[in-house]
């Protein structure tokens, strides 16, 4: 139980010093983690990109539905979780680097395009510019057909940034669907967004 309370606060803490790189006030539940990972199809991923990994609970889930022989990395620009990462996942490619580089950090991992995006970044932290840029870069890594998977706080998905971000998914995917509200700190229901 100690480990855990520790981790709330070093979470916690994290996002008082670096709002815009962690927008959340406590970790993802473990239902939304199941959620947005299965909404991601991942039985027919061949290559996963994770944006914003934070403290890894939905690298967990992920690794519990796919085999490690499917491509997979992660993109932190957080230091503090970029460590933590590294020592719980040693085998796992993590880079230190901002959600606008999804194309370097994929042509590094060796690969030009992915198929799946699972996303723990604060999308109304950003203002509409720099959501748009993210999401553009997204969209322009993922192959037809693709699969980017987010999740947004309820009723934040209400406010002036919450609907520039969803009118954005709208502009750019060809279908964008909504999950169910599930139980989280905030409350929080998952995008399913396809190329």
């Amino acid at each position: 139980m100690i480990p855990k309370i520790t981790n709330i606060i070093r979470f916690i803490r994290e996002t008082i010093k670096h709002p815009q790189q962690n927008g959340a006030i406590a970790p993802s539940s473990k239902k939304l983690a199941t959620l947005i990972t299965e909404k991601a199809e991942l039985d027919n991923a061949k290559v996963i990109v994770e944006i914003g990994s934070g403290d890894g609970v939905f690298t967990k889930e992920i690794f519990k539905k796919i085999n490690n022989k499917v491509p997979y990395f992660a993109i932190e620009i957080n230091k503090f979780f970029v460590d933590q990462f590294k020592k719980t996942y040693p085998n796992l490619t993590i880079y230190h680097d901002t959600a606008q580089n999804i194309d370097k950090c994929l042509v590094k991992s060796g690969h030009t395009k992915c198929n799946r995006v699972i996303s723990g970044l604060p999308w109304t932290a950003f203002d509409e510019k720099m959501q748009k840029d993210i999401i553009t870069k997204i969209y322009d890594s993922l192959e037809v057909g693709g699969i980017f998977v987010t999740f947004s706080y309820y009723p934040l998905n209400n406010l002036p940034d919450g609907k520039a971000f969803h009118k954005t998914l709208n502009s750019l995917f060809k279908s964008v669907n909504k999950s169910e509200v599930v139980l989280n700190f905030p409350p929080a229901f998952v995008y399913i967004c396809r190329k």
